[in-house]
């Protein structure tokens, strides 16, 4: 039973880490065309200059 004292805070800190950086990514604007990627992946235009 003394193991679950360090199991439960360590998994709720990787938990709150992997929800912060979640958020993290919807704020940065990660998930923001996810059509256009899939249309662009299938194009035959080459593009040499990927926006930044």
């Amino acid at each position: 039973m003394s193991v679950l004292a360090y199991l439960i805070p360590i998994s709720l800190l990787l938990g709150g880490a992997a929800l912060a950086g979640f958020v993290y990514t919807l704020r940065s604007n990660q998930y923001e065309d996810p059509e256009g990627d899939s249309r662009r992946i299938l194009s035959d235009d080459w593009d040499d200059r990927p926006k930044p």
